[in-house]
């Protein structure tokens, strides 16, 4: 490998490669990419020393065995033996997506450790893992959204061979794996893309800081080179982009198109189906419109309002971006449209916001859960619903989620739920930055009126501790039963073919404000779900039979199924009817 890296701001650039001796000068092309003669071998350490300056890790860097500050190291992908030849890949409609963060997954917070606990994951019955971002970032732990050099994997994860490996044991049991990925900002320690280029608008900021600069095609090639590298070299079958709305681009083509067409491009080429998923506060489905008619060509996006709207109904919460989602109509067209907020207004925003969804666009391309590692970890104590809601609540969220019209997602550790918090931690080994971090944190949720003594200190190792998910409560009591109910709806998800069907004029729905049930037609079987604390009665069209209950005193007779307080029930025809 000969080290060359883009680098416009530089005067001079040199190589620092400790197994090639003294410093050696690169040359400058007209594309103002530095290229060197030195040839370097699998795992030599090097850097960029910059007009003279400190040595800096390669922006492209594949590995920092000590850190994002140091040398990076050569890593040649193509040493793994691939034994996944076989795999042809999932396409996501269809699929259930487990959300996995590597470092609070297991106790030891490895890859490899993560791969030694699949077989929960196949016996559960998902079909996707997705890895919260594994970018290398400074320090030890950290929620992944602070990375600085994105193609290399974290080291305290296992580094790039440690990814390959995981990669490949989950296509070996049937998991496909999506990675999530940050292109819209970058963390606030070891950032040195600056030094080498305009990487960022320093006139422009977003909420994590300084905008990057996508009127750069560098810039741009950077993502898109980035992107391609995870799906084609590390063999991901999809890619979750954080915050798109964030990513502000004023080019005719924008980023997200362009890496939609490139990955298609890639999909076609290597003979899979590859997933692009984006998160995004815009409910703006040109994301996930086809490119024809005006849209980006993106496979899904997430629908936060649907979380929303079944948290309040769930929780009874109504604060802050909760507050419109108050009535059980919201959740009714929430599951009908896939977005609340479809032109208007958000009372958290002050203005109109989002646009509705044509509802010829699949139900499928938008991402819906009940919990995320957001809305628990951005909660002041980073509490899940297992702190708040009875056992009844929860099943109902399960049910909620996985028999929804779109593509479920859940949060490891939900499906038998885990009385661990998943809470805010960082690792910043810089005292002034951690301390700040920790300041933030509670200012903020001071401002929303939370006692500033339950907002834990995210640099504080405990928190992070807290956070790991005990596995020895997979068996013990409601936790057992919880994990259960999750087992047999996604079972009973594929058992019947209308849960999946994806047409939107297929979905309808409905609520009693007052009696608290809600009500969901799918082609072939009805959900009723019973929110409230006293037992409801409902008709059932056509009758049928139970297929599934939260409660086993749930009843069905002459039409009519009788539901047990906060319980849900899974309804189909009767056997020749």
């Amino acid at each position: 490998m000969r080290p060359a890296v883009w680098a416009p701001r530089a005067e001079k650039v040199a190589l620092r490669a400790p197994a090639a001796g003294s410093d050696s000068a690169m040359e400058r092309g007209p594309d103002d990419w530095w290229r060197s003669s030195v040839e370097l071998a699998p795992g030599d350490e090097y850097g960029f020393v910059l007009d003279g300056g400190g040595v800096r890790p390669d922006p492209r860097s594949l590995r920092q065995p000590r850190g994002v500050h140091d040398l990076s190291a050569v890593v040649d992908l193509d040493a793994h033996a691939w034994a996944d030849g076989s795999w042809t890949g999932r396409q996501l409609a269809g699929g259930v997506i487990y959300e996995m963060h590597v470092a609070t997954f297991t106790p030891e917070g490895t890859l490899d450790a993560a791969s030694r606990r699949l077989d929960h994951l196949i016996d559960l019955g998902v079909d996707f893992v997705e890895l919260l971002p594994v970018n290398a970032f400074n320090g030890v732990h950290n929620w992944g959204y602070d990375g600085v050099l994105w193609y290399a994997v974290h080291e305290a994860y296992g580094g790039p061979a440690a990814y390959q490996r995981f990669v490949d044991a989950c296509h070996a049991v049937g998991l496909g794996v999506i990675q999530d990925v940050v292109y819209n900002h970058l963390g606030p320690s070891g950032n040195y893309l600056p030094e080498f280029g305009p990487y960022l608008r320093d006139a422009e900021s977003n909420t994590w800081g300084s905008s990057v600069d996508l009127d750069e095609s560098e810039v741009r090639r950077y993502i898109v080179d980035n992107a391609l590298m995870w799906l084609r070299d590390f063999h991901v079958d999809g890619l979750r982009l954080d915050a798109v709305h964030a990513l502000k681009d004023r080019s005719e083509r924008h980023i997200l198109q362009e890496l939609a067409e490139e990955v298609e491009a890639l999909s076609a080429h290597i003979r899979r189906p590859l997933t692009l998923i984006a998160e995004s506060d815009l409910n703006d489905a040109r994301l996930i419109s086809a490119r024809e008619a005006g849209g980006y060509g993106l496979t899904a996006q997430w629908s936060d309002d649907y979380h929303h709207a079944l948290h309040v109904a769930l929780t009874g919460e109504t604060t802050g971006y909760y507050e419109d989602f108050a009535p059980l109509a919201s959740l009714v067209k929430a599951t009908t449209r896939g977005f609340f907020h479809d032109g208007t207004f958000s009372s958290f925003r002050g203005r109109e916001h989002g646009h509705p969804i044509d509802p010829r666009i699949p139900t499928s391309r938008l991402v819906t859960f009940v919990q995320d590692h957001d809305q628990i970890g951005n909660r002041a104590a980073g509490d899940r619903l297992s702190q708040s809601l009875d056992e009844g609540g929860l099943a109902i969220g399960a049910v909620l989620t996985l028999l929804a019209p779109f593509t479920p997602m859940l949060f490891m550790g939900e499906e038998w739920a885990a009385s661990t918090p998943w809470q805010f931690f960082t690792s910043h080994p810089e005292p002034e930055l951690g301390e700040a971090t920790a300041k933030g944190r509670k200012a903020e949720f001071a401002r929303m009126g939370w006692d500033e003594s339950v907002v834990p200190d995210p640099q504080d190792p405990e928190t992070f501790h807290r956070s790991k998910l005990d596995w020895d409560e997979t068996d013990a009591g409601f936790h057992a039963r919880l994990l259960s109910v999750y087992r047999e709806l996604i079972a009973l998800r594929r058992a019947l073919p209308g849960v999946t069907d994806p047409d939107f004029r297929h979905v309808s729905a409905s609520a009693d404000e007052d009696a608290r049930w809600f009500r969901l037609r799918r082609p072939g079987a009805e959900v009723l779900v019973n929110f409230s604390t006293r037992a409801v009665e409902l008709d059932v069209e056509d009758g049928g039979r139970i297929v599934f209950a939260t409660d086993a005193s749930a009843t069905m007779a002459a039409g009519r199924a009788e539901l047990p307080p906060r319980s849900a029930v899974v309804v189909v025809p009767s056997a020749g009817e």
